[in-house]
C-alpha cells in the first residue's frame, strides 16, 4: 500500500484512537478492498474509491499497478477530498 506525503501528514494529525482505527481499516483494505467493514464504494471518475474509518472519518484510494494508493484521510468531507 502506498500513501502520498499529504496522506502521511494527515494520518499523523489524526487522534491516536483514530490512527489505530485507520491501521485496522488499512489491514482490511490490503486483504480485500471490498470488505464490508470498509463500506467502500466507487466515486465518480476514474478508479477512485472512498472507504470508512468510522462514522466521522473517511479515506479515498485508487487501485494502481503497484497495489493500493491512499489519496486522502480525514473528517468526512475532508477525507473525501471535498474541502
Amino acid at each position: 500500500m502506498l500513501l502520498t506525503k499529504g496522506t502521511e501528514r494527515s494520518f499523523k494529525r489524526l487522534p491516536k484512537k483514530n490512527q489505530e482505527k485507520t491501521k485496522k481499516q488499512f489491514e482490511l483494505l490490503l486483504a480485500n478492498y471490498r470488505h464490508p467493514s470498509l463500506r467502500a464504494r466507487k466515486m465518480p471518475g476514474a478508479n477512485y474509491f472512498e472507504a470508512r474509518i468510522d462514522i466521522h472519518y473517511r479515506f479515498t484510494f485508487s487501485l494502481v499497478r503497484k497495489g493500493i494508493l491512499v489519496l486522502t484521510i480525514g473528517p468526512h468531507d475532508e477525507g473525501l477530498g471535498k474541502k
